[in-house]
């Protein structure tokens, strides 16, 4: 059996249409590209091989095609595949959904949309300080919302200064963390001319507001009409089970509150509308298993990622194999496969593995 190893930059991978080898990135660019974090898992594939590169597999292609037909719908046809503008990657421990998803936020970049990455939905629902909002009669986390924002703005500045405000209604004003609230106000006015960097802006310079910028935003996502939008969530399913926080009900007990009384987990979670959002189970959260008609989420989103593939696990394993991670005097096609089913086509599992064989 012969291997040839297709090393590939991303505008290469833009044609891409099999499985045909392995997606090379840089550094700097996976940092520009980004910013806001990447997976754990990624994070370890580069680490333990020594290189910043990621298999192209085909279920990765294939929602990458969904999307791309969704924004050009001259590449539908009658007999392909059905269209889902809201999807969620499902799938065993370690079968690669937070990296699918950040390749698939890459890509979306690269081909110039507006994309929101959440690559940690589980902070959504955890840490900082949380408060009641009267107005709204759900919890505000100005901590987390300062800092989506910080996010969102680091990589989509360039967009985000072109697009008007559509929606020019007060921002109302919440507690501040630590420091309650403003005495004598209790709503910040979206001036006429505002862009959505202006928005973004008012939620970091001001933290009363910023839960109130944050729902307002998937609002103002919905309208943008100039340039596709995406909104991509990982740990996406800790948004369906309770969060971190607790209500005092008597002075002896409290109430645990779930993550959709969370104001922003509240304004983004559902999945019932007609904008393009992917969002990623995490089962390293261990959040537990849900039921598989989730609220708010349409009955066919969910989509299945496999583990890796006998053939995938042949081209990662040779890769590996020329990585060095594993000598040749023991490498064989019988150990590599003793090395796949023995992991179950775990690629964690497998990476750990190949190093062991004699």
């Amino acid at each position: 059996m012969i291997f040839l190893f297709l090393f590939l930059n991303f505008q290469q991978l833009k044609a891409c249409h099999v499985l045909i080898g392995l997606y090379v990135l840089s550094e700097d660019e996976l940092n520009a590209m980004l910013p806001e974090g990447l997976p754990t898992g990624m994070l370890g594939e580069f680490k333990d091989s020594m290189r910043y590169a990621l298999l192209v597999r085909q279920s990765f292609l294939d929602i990458r095609d969904n999307f791309r037909r969704i924004v050009d719908p001259s590449l539908q046809s009658t007999n392909g595949p059905k269209i889902r503008k809201q999807i969620v990657l499902d799938g065993p421990l370690c079968c690669g959904k937070s990296i699918t998803l950040a390749m698939l936020v890459h890509w979306a970049r690269e081909e110039g949309w507006l994309v929101l990455y959440v690559p940690r939905g589980r902070e959504w629902t955890h840490g900082g300080y949380f408060y009641k909002n009267p107005q709204t009669g759900l919890w505000d986390t100005p901590l987390q919302a300062e800092n989506v924002l910080k996010d969102f703005i680091k990589y989509n500045e360039s967009h985000l200064r072109e697009l008007p405000c559509q929606i020019l209604d007060p921002i109302p004003l919440g507690e501040g963390a630590g420091v309650g609230l403003l005495k004598g106000v209790d709503s910040k006015e979206i001036s006429e001319g505002s862009t959505l960097f202006d928005l973004v802006q008012m939620g970091i310079n001001q933290m009363h507001a910023s839960v109130g910028v944050v729902v307002r935003l998937r609002k103002e996502l919905s309208l943008v009409k100039d340039i596709p939008v995406l909104i991509a969530i990982d740990q996406y399913n800790n948004w369906f089970t309770f969060s971190e926080y607790e209500e005092p009900v008597t002075i002896r007990s409290t109430r645990p509150v779930h993550a959709r009384e969370l104001a922003m987990v509240n304004a983004f979670r559902s999945m019932m509308h007609n904008d393009m959002m992917v969002g990623a189970f995490s089962h390293s959260t261990a959040v537990g298993k849900l039921r598989k008609d989730l609220p708010h989420v349409p009955v066919d989103a969910r989509i299945n990622l496999p583990r890796y593939s006998p053939d995938e696990a042949a081209t990662v394993c040779h890769y590996y194999l020329r990585q060095r991670l594993v000598s040749r005097e023991v490498f064989s096609e019988e150990n590599w496969k003793k090395v796949y089913y023995l992991a179950n086509g775990n690629g964690a599992e497998m990476r750990m593995l190949v190093p062991l064989m004699h």
